[in-house]
């Protein structure tokens, strides 16, 4: 853990961040953006009354709801305009990549490069208005359903609500696309991340004081924590574990000189598909219990009712289908950033080939027999990491933020922004060798 801390400090040079203007300006637009973000998620919907609803939330904290409320970085709790945070844009994201898969147009776009991808992000967007505005009205109507939360019950209530939080889930998706392009790090993933870590202190003093007042013990607490540290350090370890394969390069001739053959290597990460699996999960999963909870609460029985009760958090079915899920993600994403055949003729072009297999289709199969190896290994680490402290949580009645899905969240992304740092002081470095080299060349 210390030598993975160390590692990581010793990737940023602070002083050398001091100089590069161009990186403090993307710093500085991302953290803008998140305070920004942080802002919103305190702006209460319109015609209700706060104090009402956090008062019937509190009532049913440990459903769903709860989970929910993690990821809008307790947007939930006070109703705010952000509410839906960008989950709508993930479901819909989910939704368009199942669809290329299945639909040979689509398919088609994603291979047209540049383009076909905006025409996709396009697509995203417009679905990502659709289940918004659908979820939002689920909401509308919940909120009515609860004695003394609504003022103005009616359709102009639910009207404004679902134009509200569909503005909301739209401008947070337009500043995460903001922060990928001009700030540090990929956009979706840090507005998740703040909202998690903004609640981290919150979730720490209130685990201290339940062990104060003995609602919790003491042990538990220090079992907590080194669960805590332990996940931590095997989330860095895998994260950075590769399988590597090793690729020469013969002999070549280009006019009178030899050149000697050389050696590399093709790493492929353990964990390709990263976090996004968890989150797509527990995306999918917030959808119908979400709407089910809503639709109980405004008079809704029978088949509603069941869902609420057997995909409540921490029940069997919910595990179940929290796992399956997991796993599922794991090979879809593996599947969509990672294409073997592709990989396999970039290779023949540039005359390069695994020793003892024949290139082109047998090396494309050989790769791909490889990443399906070591994505069951990376589906098994996420379902480990992300089930057994949510089987302790349910069992301890512990808050959600102690949950594996949220410290896998947060060190990755930590890592990922850390690496992405990295890579803009070694893109400064290099301009700045080059430059040097230019004004000795005019000097001589």
């Amino acid at each position: 853990m210390a030598s993975a801390a160390e590692q990581l400090a010793a990737n940023i040079n602070f002083s050398a961040i001091g100089k590069a203007e161009e990186l403090k300006k993307r710093i500085w637009f991302t953290l803008g953006a998140l305070v920004i973000y942080r802002l919103g998620t305190y702006i209460p919907l319109p015609g209700i009354d706060p104090a009402a609803f956090e008062a019937n939330f509190t009532g049913q904290r440990q459903g769903v709801l709860e989970l929910f409320n993690m990821f809008a970085g307790g947007a939930v709790q006070r109703m705010a305009i952000f509410a839906l945070n960008i989950m709508p844009y993930i479901s819909a994201s989910i939704i368009i990549q199942l669809l290329t898969s299945v639909f040979p147009a689509l398919e088609a776009l994603k291979k047209d490069g540049e383009a076909g991808r905006k025409v996709i992000n396009q697509y995203t967007r417009y679905l990502t208005v659709v289940l918004a505005a659908f979820q939002a009205y689920g909401i509308a109507i919940g909120l009515e359903g609860q004695a003394g939360v609504v003022s103005d019950p009616g359709w102009f209530f639910r009207i404004s609500t679902v134009l509200t939080l569909m503005g909301g889930t739209m401008f947070l998706m337009w500043l995460g696309e903001q922060i990928t392009s001009r700030g540090i790090g990929n956009g979706s993933s840090l507005i998740i991340f703040a909202g998690i870590v903004a609640a981290l202190p919150a979730a720490a003093i209130n685990t201290l004081e339940l062990g104060r007042q003995g609602a919790i013990s003491t042990g538990l607490i220090l079992l907590v924590i080194l669960m805590s540290i332990g996940v931590i350090a095997f989330i860095v370890f895998m994260e950075r574990a590769q399988r590597r394969l090793l690729i020469t390069y013969p002999k070549r001739q280009v006019g009178n000189r030899v050149y000697e053959g050389q050696t590399s290597f093709l790493p492929l990460k353990i964990n390709t598909a990263g976090v996004i699996p968890p989150i797509f999960a527990s995306s999918l999963l917030l959808l119908p219990t979400t709407i089910a909870n809503f639709a109980q609460q405004s008079g809704g029985t029978g088949i509603l009712a069941t869902i609420t009760t057997y995909l409540a958090h921490g029940r069997p079915l919910y595990m179940l289908a929290y796992l399956g899920l997991i796993v599922f993600f794991a090979f879809f994403y593996t599947a969509v950033v990672f294409n073997p055949v592709e990989t396999a003729d970039n290779l023949r072009k540039h005359g390069g080939f695994l020793p003892g297999i024949r290139p082109g289709e047998r090396t494309a199969q050989f790769i791909d027999g490889v990443l399906m190896r070591i994505t069951v290994i990376g589906a098994a680490y996420l379902a480990i990491i992300c089930l057994l402290p949510e089987m302790l949580i349910s069992y301890a009645a512990l808050p959600f933020y102690f949950g594996g899905t949220s410290l896998l969240i947060v060190v990755s992304v930590t890592m990922d922004t850390v690496a992405q740092v990295h890579g803009h002081l070694q893109a400064q470095q290099y301009e700045g060798l080059v430059k040097k080299a230019k004004l000795r060349g005019r000097k001589r």
